[in-house]
This record gives C-alpha cells, structure tokens and sequence, in this order.
C-alpha cells in the first residue's frame, strides 16, 4: 500500500497499488489538488487516522534524528500511517525520509532524488560554536540560540 503525502498529489502521482493517506493532508491541500484527493478517496483510497501511540513513537524517532522541528504534524501522521500500515511513504521530504529510514519503513520520490543517507543531525550554538546532539532552546554555555548542521 502506498502512504500519500500532499506533495503526491501535488505532482499529480500515479500508482496502480492500493492507496491512503491522512485527513490532515486533504485540509493542506486546495482547488485541483483538493479535487484529486477527493477523486483518490472516491476510488477506494483508504484514510488512515494512527493511534496516539504510534503518533508518539514517530515524534520520539524524529526527536533522535533531530528532524522534529522539520516536520509539521501533518507529516508526522503521515509517517505514523505508513507506520501501522506496513506501507510505502510517497514523499518528496528529506525530514520525512530520514525518519522513514530510522524505523524502516520504505519511501518512495516524487519529483526529488531521495536521501542516499540517514542523518543524525547536531545543533551548533550560533554564538560560542558548541554542540549539542539534542535540539535546545538556547546554548547552555552563552544563552545563544542553536542551528540544526551535520555533523558530518
């Protein structure tokens, strides 16, 4: 089964699988793009709503990746659907790749290559220069505030 993100409509994404996606990526979309969903859900697309548990587990492995300021919630549920359902994420976003990647569960492109990589990123304080692994809200040596860098 193939998870829907709002970009696979968007793109105007064709699969022969069977399809869903979430109701928060409907509320993202408008005119024609709207239209598409409602077309999709009209040819027996599924709508998935996660459990809250699921929903947390994706929030605490995006945590770990340090992509969670990256994803909205509606990204977060999308992650979470392809989750439960052992699906494909159809996603043009790296964030949502990389955490895809963290708990195994398979992604396709869109119109972008996908992440050839999973990263953990580091938050370096934008002041004194130190890192962290976790996403701060300021630097705990000089109060600066922290940005997102690989640390590779």
């Amino acid at each position: 089964m193939q998870i829907l993100d709002t970009s696979a409509f968007i793109n105007e994404y064709h699969t022969d699988e069977d399809t869903a996606s979430v109701p928060q990526v409907h509320e993202e979309l408008e005119g024609e793009h709207a239209f598409r969903f409602d077309a999709e859900e009209g040819a027996g697309m599924h709508i998935h709503i996660p459990s809250e548990e699921t929903v947390e587990k994706i929030n605490r492995a995006a945590t770990e990746t340090g992509d969670a300021d990256e994803l909205s919630e509606t990204d977060i549920i999308l992650i979470a659907a392809a989750f439960e359902l052992d699906g494909t994420l159809v996603t043009d976003d790296y964030a949502m790749q990389n955490v895809a990647d963290r708990l195994n569960v398979a992604v396709n492109v869109i119109a972008q290559e996908g992440i050839t990589e999973q990263r953990e990123w580091q938050f370096q304080c934008q002041g004194c220069g130190r890192t962290y692994d976790d996403n701060l809200d300021r630097c705990r040596i000089c109060g600066s505030d922290l940005a997102r860098k690989n640390p590779s």
